[in-house]
């Protein structure tokens, strides 16, 4: 089997909502669409669906033509009429995205349907999406796992824990193995259990670059004193990449009153990779702010004196 999980980790990333995709210089150049059903009552608290909204009969036959015409795709314009038809249909839509997404075998065609799934869903659609974590085709369980793990959420917590499981079951060298455990870390992550940290910090220490962000959104749901003095051992070595990936983690799940002191005595690293590091974990503790990913030493030096009046 082809497999395309960079294509349709790209599609997810591009949904994140803000502030982390603003710090996603490596994320699709292409527009972020999204798509906010109303709510009715101002006073009534949105929740999380449980079932897709229902397409009458006139809709699920637009549904059709739009999807047929995205995948298909032989003219730019045919492209973007079905992509707008689809948009327009908004999370309605999901259901037939998600069968394409399995039966779809070009993975172009694929990541295109996967970009129209995430921007007509959002944190509301976690609970939809943890129902297709043992779905039969690897690029639904794929998709839903990340997806979902972008928004955390307690209530997935059962479905993330099989998958998990069955992940670990399944363990191996292989490419596609070893993807939908990573995917399964994300979401587990994010229902807020500390079973899979250890394996989210050790694709943090080696591919920060294509993971960062998707491992950012997904340890909010670790947020804590647990999650921080598991990470912050990290920040005892004497290697200087196992300190950074310490201090990126700690910017999604380092708590305020315990995280503040352990990142601090970074700011005065000598290494500007650490101190750059440990200025935006302290964004990230004790703001809520993406990173930056640019510095120069003198602007890191500049912040890392503004956050030790700070602090």
């Amino acid at each position: 089997m082809k497999h395309s999980t960079p294509l349709i980790l790209a599609c997810l990333l591009s949904g994140l909502a803000a502030p982390l995709a603003a710090a996603a210089s490596d994320a699709p150049t292409s527009a972020v669409i999204t798509v906010q059903d109303p709510v009715e009552d101002p006073e009534e608290k949105p929740k999380h669906l449980t079932e897709w909204p229902e397409a009458d009969k006139e809709l699920a036959k637009q549904i059709a033509s739009d999807l047929g015409r995205l995948r298909k795709a032989q003219t730019e314009g045919m492209e973007q009429g079905g992509r707008d038809g689809l948009l327009a249909a908004g999370d309605a839509a999901g259901p037939e995205l998600l069968k394409a997404i399995a039966k779809e075998r070009d993975d172009a065609a694929r990541a295109r349907v996967a970009e129209v799934l995430t921007a007509v869903t959002d944190w509301r659609h976690t609970r939809l999406f943890a129902a297709e974590f043992d779905n039969k085709s690897e690029h639904v369980r794929l998709y839903a796992l990340q997806r979902a793990a972008a928004f955390p959420d307690k209530g997935i917590r059962a479905a993330a824990e099989e998958a998990f499981a069955q992940a670990q079951k399944r363990a191996g060298t292989k490419k596609e193995i070893k993807d939908e455990l990573y995917s399964a870390s994300l979401a587990l992550a994010s229902s807020g259990s500390l079973d899979s940290l250890e394996a989210l910090q050790a694709r943090a220490l080696e591919e920060w670059g294509s993971s960062g962000h998707a491992i950012r959104a997904a340890i909010e749901g670790l947020r804590g004193p647990e999650a921080t003095a598991i990470v912050a051992k990290g920040l005892t070595s004497d290697d200087r990449k196992t300190k950074v990936a310490a201090l990126r983690m700690l910017a999604g799940c380092g708590d305020k009153e315990s995280a503040k002191a352990l990142v601090a005595p970074s700011l005065d690293d000598t290494d500007n990779s650490i101190r750059v590091a440990a200025i935006n974990a302290l964004r990230g503790i004790v703001d809520g702010d993406p990173p930056m990913d640019r510095m120069s030493v003198f602007e890191a030096f500049e912040l890392a004196s503004k956050w030790k009046a700070r602090l």
